[in-house]
């Protein structure tokens, strides 16, 4: 009798952060990491990661709206980035790194710009079932620092715009999340010096 064995569950690894934090910097070297241990990593990133999110994000990222069409097009993107991308990889045992997920929604959309919590966990449970990252990591910084290292950016997009103020909410909102959950989350001080910093994230993404 031939025994067909079903391919483990991957793991879903998420980088969450304010715009200037840095955490897109440390994806090259994670994925190095699980590379190295012979696993199949599918990197991706939100808004995007399909055909269809991709051209979403660029009216999410430029297009002024309003903030529950924001959450709406931001949860669309989601759905087909899930079932296209991130639960086929899971299901044959890939380990998904994602550059955001569903918690910046809750800062940027509910934290920052006032959407109702509620409708967002409704539309999470609706589009994502019981589906959460196993680990995320939260790069954090104070605000004049994410900020100033924005200054010196290419071209910044409506987020990376947005006044101090914003961003205050934006990191109240993200530590929040991390406080509520943390047994997924771990914050990293992202103002440390870059070798203090990618020092953090091996230790965190060598526990997965």
């Amino acid at each position: 009798m031939t025994i067909i064995q079903t391919p483990h569950r991957g793991k879903f690894i998420t980088l969450e952060g304010m715009d200037g934090a840095g955490k897109s910097t440390h994806i090259p070297n994670i994925i190095k990491i699980l590379e190295a241990r012979g696993l199949e990593v599918v990197s991706t990133r939100e808004p995007g990661g399909t055909k269809l999110g991709e051209q979403l994000r660029t009216l999410l990222l430029h297009e002024s709206m309003h903030p529950e069409t924001e959450t709406l097009l931001m949860f669309a993107a989601r759905r087909e980035h899930i079932a296209n991308v991130i639960e086929p990889a899971l299901a044959r045992g890939a380990y998904v790194l994602s550059d955001r997920f569903t918690d910046a929604t809750y800062a940027y959309q509910c934290g920052a710009k006032g959407v109702s919590s509620d409708k967002i966990k409704q539309l999470e449970t609706w589009v994502q079932g019981d589906l959460q990252p196993d680990m995320t990591l939260l790069f954090d910084v104070p605000v004049e620092i994410s900020l100033a290292r924005l200054a010196s950016a290419r071209e910044p997009d409506k987020f990376e715009r947005e006044n101090a103020a914003f961003f205050d909410k934006l990191r109240q909102a993200y530590l929040t999340r991390a406080k509520e959950n943390p047994a997924r989350f771990h914050i990293i001080d992202a103002n440390q010096a870059l070798d203090k910093v990618k020092q953090s994230v091996e230790q965190f993404v060598s526990t997965i």
